[in-house]
């Protein structure tokens, strides 16, 4: 566990998780999504690893920034991904060890959670139904038409989801974005180095503690 601000722990009463990457392991099902979209879009794909840049950015950005398609194009690309996600995909996925202790322990503790992610509202409750983590958040907030990025997504949480005090609240998740997103609505927050990003990803995103592992996370906010 990485001893950055060790000293700044507080007891958080409310946590917001990523979903991908950080809660369960999708990468698999995304990589296999985009393999066979890329594929109906006749785009060649160089190698396996290539595909794991594309594991926690929203889609949008992932098809049009990284991929360089143009909106119409990447709307195509979308909709291949989508018919391939939506019916297997979400499927190819696990949720990590020690994920559910740890939820559990933070649910007796009186912690309020939420998950707050950019993968598309039905999908994340599909996953989170699927594998049994459901019962443990108090909201589910995902991207939609008016939800795009992690920032809207947070936004929405911190003015609407019952956050007395943000001091109190804090962020986890395995992505710059998730560090960027908190940082822009005033959350701490936890950068998980088991997910799709690493620590000078996470580092140079300002993240507020950094954990190694599922358990580290709980030593960050008990």
């Amino acid at each position: 566990m990485a001893d950055k601000n060790v000293n700044a722990v507080k007891d958080y009463t409310y946590v917001l998780f990523d979903l991908d990457g950080t809660l369960t392991d999708s990468g698999p099902g995304i990589m296999n999504g985009y393999e066979y979209a890329l594929g109906k879009m006749g785009v060649e794909i160089p190698d396996r690893s290539f595909l794991k840049q594309f594991v926690g950015p929203p889609l949008g950005e992932s098809w049009e920034k990284k991929l360089g398609f143009s909106p119409d194009d990447a709307q195509r690309g979308m909709a291949f991904y989508r018919e391939y996600y939506a019916e297997k995909g979400v499927y190819e996925n696990e949720v990590y060890p020690g994920v559910k202790e740890l939820l559990s322990e933070l649910r007796s503790l009186g912690k309020k959670m939420y998950v707050a992610t950019t993968k598309a509202e039905p999908m994340a409750k599909v996953v989170l139904e699927y594998f049994g983590l459901a019962e443990f958040f108090d909201e589910v907030v995902a991207s939609t038409e008016v939800r795009k990025t992690k920032i809207d997504v947070l936004k929405y949480v911190t003015e609407n989801c019952g956050i007395m005090d943000i001091s109190k609240a804090v962020m986890v998740g395995d992505r710059h974005y998730d560090i960027t997103g908190a940082h822009h609505v005033g959350l701490d927050s936890i950068g998980v180095l088991y997910g799709y990003g690493d620590r000078q990803e996470l580092e140079e995103a300002g993240a507020t503690f950094i954990a190694e592992t599922v358990p580290d996370i709980g030593k960050y906010i008990m």
